[in-house]
């Protein structure tokens, strides 16, 4: 299972989508952590969230820290497929829960109530690529596969580290 998750080719192209995205999305998940960027910070989200959307104040903070957090996982390419994920339920929540209603296009001239959904299905996409690929080169995932793959090697063939495996034989004179 933990293989499957952090498995990623070493592909510098998923490594640009997934750090793209991350950025993108740090900023959009730290206006709403700590209000940088303009935005109202954690508690003004909530009451946001929980007032005006009606989201429950657990699935509120599921949202925020999902996106904050998300965008950090992206960015330093660590558990990428679950930070994917929670990044497109958020996403996913946003447009049928607010922007769908607006239209498809995003507000460039101010006439419009609202923000569409383009930028929102903009990130499903590089989210679907990353959850169907990983994290690509340079990332966590390829690093902590290569130490799984490594010790799942050792495992198979028999032989056991000490740094690895509590069953290693003790120092002589030593009891069991």
């Amino acid at each position: 299972m933990l293989e499957r998750l952090l498995n990623t080719p070493e592909d510098p192209v998923l490594t640009i989508v997934r750090v793209v995205l991350g950025v993108v999305m740090f900023a959009h998940g730290a206006q709403k952590m700590f209000g940088w960027f303009g935005g109202y910070g954690f508690h003004g989200t909530m009451g946001f969230f929980h007032e005006q959307l009606r989201i429950p104040s657990a699935l509120a903070f599921l949202a925020i820290t999902a996106e904050f957090f998300g965008s950090i996982g992206l960015i330093l390419g660590l558990f990428t497929r679950v930070a994917a994920l929670g990044i497109v339920i958020v996403m996913l929540a946003a447009v049928f829960m607010v922007h769908l209603r607006v239209g498809f296009f995003s507000n460039w001239f101010g006439d419009q109530k609202g923000e569409g959904f383009e930028y929102h299905l903009l990130a499903i996409a590089l989210c679907v690529v990353l959850l169907a690929r990983g994290a690509g080169a340079f990332s966590l995932d390829h690093i902590l596969y290569q130490q799984v793959r490594s010790r799942e090697a050792r495992q198979s063939i028999g032989v056991q580290s000490p740094l690895v495996s509590s069953r290693a034989d003790p120092p002589a004179g030593q009891p069991r």
